[in-house]
């Protein structure tokens, strides 16, 4: 089994690893990284050290290349393979440019010849403890945006997303199977993990898979697991995502796409609260709360017979059906603003709204996407934009060429012919930069007339 990454530390005390079958140069590199205040551990075989790396992890690895039996490159993949923080240091008196392309393609940090400076050496080591720190403050960055982003609630104005959380709160604390529909884009993963962190099961895993990622085959070993030696390659038990999600909730995404063989074992799976993994004759009990997902219409499904009746109702003991985006416009602008913050303080950029034209192009779109389409759409503009706030000119193209099409009174009213009119005749004006002479051009009319029509809204304003 892999190691956990190595607990963060002072550059000074970082861990490091030397293998020399040379005592000498050993004892030598020991003496040069102790006097730069690293934890430094010394072994004089590659098997010592690779006995040494399944045990435990290290920041840096500063190993011989050519050595007998386990060479620096085997202690390189094994790195790789099990660590994925260390970096290497390969050094060797037979350094050739052949073995030090083939190093580097195989992920070590650098290759110094032999003999080096000894300033050289501890340079290169610097830098490498740099790059783990970095991938550590990286990691633990990530980490917190995400556990930040997992906790932000379910935004909604729209009164029949308000009865959905509502229904949602009620019974997030019990422990009853959800079926929840909804468009692709709608947010059904978001509405699982609300439901996972307000239930008594908070403190347990969250376990997501989709179903339509795999064929039968792997999506039985995905969610079951197998016993070592069911198959050829099996050379270890792997505990199956139905057993790894004990004590919390296991989120079984498109699951109208799982194949039918697949159905029965999940329904047994559900009814006797057990699974049998693969090549195993031992029932092992699982406590797991199944929330599960799709997109089609179950129902239907159900009537054609490719979806079993009793597993829709052992999964539909409630249902959530989230609304498509089209469906609660008053929920855009709020929720492009909150992407808009999210995105922007990811991206450290200091862009803090949208303006008055994109958020009426945005209210006007339909969104076949749905709330992922308008996610990215915010991520964009807040990527493109240049000052405080995301113009038109940042929205897709697509976007800003339904302006005609979209066009709509905000109040919801079916607007006037004259009402379309002026609207029209004020978007050509914008697409003209306010030159009334090409606007009149663009829009098949004398510039006479124009000014005349310019004026009539005018004094219809005024």
């Amino acid at each position: 089994m892999p190691s956990p990454p190595p607990i963060p530390t002072p550059a000074g005390s970082a861990r490091i690893l030397i293998v020399d079958e040379d005592k000498g140069a050993m004892k030598s590199l020991e003496l040069a990284m102790r006097k730069e205040g690293y934890l430094v551990t010394a072994r004089q075989s590659g098997s010592n050290a690779l006995s040494l790396l399944e045990k435990e992890p290290f920041d840096v690895v500063l190993c011989e290349l050519r050595m007998e039996k386990v060479d620096g490159l085997q202690i390189l993949r094994r790195c790789r393979e099990n660590h994925a923080d260390t970096e290497v240091v390969l050094v060797s008196s037979q350094l050739t440019l052949k073995s030090a392309v083939e190093a580097m393609r195989q992920g070590a940090f650098y290759c110094l010849g032999k003999p080096s400076r000894a300033e050289d050496i501890v340079r290169t080591v610097g830098d490498a403890v740099e790059k783990v720190r970095l991938k550590q403050a990286n990691r633990r960055l990530i980490r917190q945006a995400r556990n930040h982003l997992e906790k932000v609630p379910i935004l909604g104005q729209d009164p029949a997303m308000r009865h959905l959380l509502e229904m949602a709160r009620q019974i997030a604390p019990t422990d009853c199977n959800v079926l929840i529909t909804g468009e692709s884009g709608t947010g059904k993963e978001l509405f699982a993990r609300y439901l996972h962190h307000h239930s008594r099961r908070a403190a347990g895993p969250f376990v997501a898979i989709n179903c339509g990622a795999f064929n039968e085959e792997l999506l039985a070993n995905e969610l079951f697991g197998h016993a070592r030696g069911a198959f050829t390659g099996a050379h270890a038990d792997k505990k199956g995502l139905i057993e790894a999600a004990a004590g919390g909730t296991l989120f079984l995404d498109e699951i109208t796409e799982m194949p039918p063989a697949m159905q029965v074992k999940l329904l047994r799976a559900i009814q006797e609260k057990e699974i049998l993994p693969l090549g195993s004759t031992v029932p092992v009990p699982v406590n797991v709360r199944f929330v599960a997902a799709t997109n089609r219409n179950v129902q239907e499904m159900v009537k054609a017979g490719s979806f079993r009746q009793d597993l829709y109702f052992r999964l539909n003991v409630v249902n959530l059906h989230i609304p498509a985006l089209s469906a609660r416009k008053d929920d855009i602008p709020l929720l492009a603003h909150h992407f808009l913050l999210k995105h922007a303080a990811l991206m450290g950029k200091k862009v803090v709204e949208i303006s008055a034209d994109a958020l009426d192009l945005l209210s006007a779109y339909d969104f076949p996407g749905n709330v992922r389409e308008l996610e990215n759409i915010v991520e964009r503009g807040v990527a493109l934009a240049t000052g405080p706030r995301i113009e038109t000119a940042h929205l897709p193209s697509d976007l800003r060429d339904l302006t005609l099409r979209t066009f709509r009174k905000r109040t919801g009213r079916i607007p006037t012919l004259e009402e379309q009119e002026q609207g029209y005749i004020n978007w050509v004006l914008q697409e003209a930069g306010g030159n009334q002479t090409l606007a009149a051009q663009m829009l098949g009319i004398d510039r006479v007339s124009l000014w005349r029509k310019l004026k009539r809204y005018a004094v219809e304003k005024g």
